[in-house]
């Protein structure tokens, strides 16, 4: 980061001039190594002279193979279209908090660029553009969107769902007393109405639970618990469901594992409902595979993976998965979801998919005790 022997001239003639180019030096190269910031560096004819490692991790490339290219040849080579700047940009002003996307691979990046030439006595002799990488604090602020639905929807609920509830009792009994009756005349055919009747009662007060759930979640009996354990009881359940479908389930377990504190009823009603939602989703069969995980880069979580072999969740629909209400199925609540996430946030967890044409997979993060 700078020239040996222009650096021992500086130190003989003004060793604190010397000093404070040490240490810029030092700065910039922390500074090109930073995580979640990347830089770019260009001279006066935009050919690059400096890219941080951020931004070779972000796009696949090698420093030594991008030092001295041309701007435009570089973003031709990335294939971006639209590019996130151009060099006209860069020459007509400086910008700052430019928003732009770039997905590589399975990861996505929301990023913010600063740009501006450099000049040194009204003279250009270069440019540079800061990516900083706000793909968490966006995460996060959706996070907090999200919270807010759930909370409004769930002071709507807490004012409606008793309410319901208490015809919905009355309703019930009433029907089961002329069941009865009607069994006792042997009046098959009204019995059947009956029944009908019956079963929409009970999906009504289904519904009405997971209102109450999302505007008060019952509270937690947090216990030492095994991953392996909870999946075990409930996989007869997944099992028979698939078998429905002609779906095959494949369940890895860890029995190294650490357990976790949480509660087991409430976990058996997150894993049951990503079971369920991954065999619905492989129309005409395929295979829904159950994995307990860790990873080097998250030594303090358990991650259970629960992946099917559907055709993926369409574009248009990813950024509404955990919506409630929102639902593309025929008899769905559009609730499923959002009550997993509303149990497994209260568990100190947090739920994370990834989707494409081969197949989704939700991974559940939950800390370990």
């Amino acid at each position: 980061m700078g020239d040996p022997a222009r650096l021992a001239k500086l130190d003989l003639d003004n060793p604190e001039q010397s000093k404070r180019a040490w240490y810029m030096s030092r700065f910039a190269n922390r500074f090109l190594a930073l995580e979640g910031s990347g830089i770019l560096v260009l001279d006066s004819e935009f050919r690059i002279v400096e890219i941080s490692d951020m931004l070779c991790a972000m796009f696949d490339c090698l420093r030594e193979e991008v030092i001295s290219l041309g701007l435009e040849e570089w973003l031709d080579r990335l294939r971006i279209e639209p590019p996130p700047f151009t060099k006209t940009q860069l020459l007509g002003n400086a910008f700052r908090d430019r928003s732009w996307t770039w997905k590589s691979k399975d990861k996505r990046y929301a990023m913010m660029l600063d740009g501006e030439v450099l000049e040194d006595e009204g003279r250009q002799i270069g440019a540079f553009v800061i990516f900083r990488d706000v793909s968490n604090l966006i995460a996060l602020e959706e996070q907090i969107r999200q919270s807010d639905r759930l909370k409004t929807i769930g002071q709507i609920a807490a004012g409606t769902a008793h309410e319901i509830r208490n015809p919905l009792t009355a309703m019930k009994g009433f029907m089961q007393l002329l069941n009865k009756t009607l069994s006792e005349r042997g009046m098959g055919r009204e019995q059947e109405y009956i029944s009908i009747v019956l079963s929409e009662i009970e999906r009504v007060n289904e519904l009405v639970g997971e209102f109450l759930l999302l505007s008060k979640p019952r509270e937690a009996k947090r216990m030492l618990v095994k991953a392996s354990t909870v999946i075990q009881e409930i996989l007869p359940m997944i099992r028979n469901e698939a078998l429905l479908h002609n779906v095959i389930v494949k369940h890895y377990p860890r029995s190294d594992l650490l357990p976790i504190v949480a509660d087991k009823e409430l976990l058996k009603q997150v894993f049951l409902n990503l079971g369920k939602n991954a065999i619905e989703a492989m129309h005409g069969g395929g295979t829904l595979t159950i994995r307990e995980c860790c990873y080097p880069d998250q030594p303090d979580k358990l991650a259970v993976e629960i992946q099917d072999t559907g055709a993926g969740i369409p574009a248009d629909v990813v950024e509404k998965v955990f919506e409630p209400f929102y639902t593309t199925k025929q008899q769905g609540t559009g609730l499923g979801l959002s009550v997993c996430q509303r149990i497994v946030h209260d568990l100190g967890g947090r739920i994370v998919f990834a989707t494409d044409e081969g197949g989704t997979t939700f991974t559940v993060w939950l800390p370990y005790s």
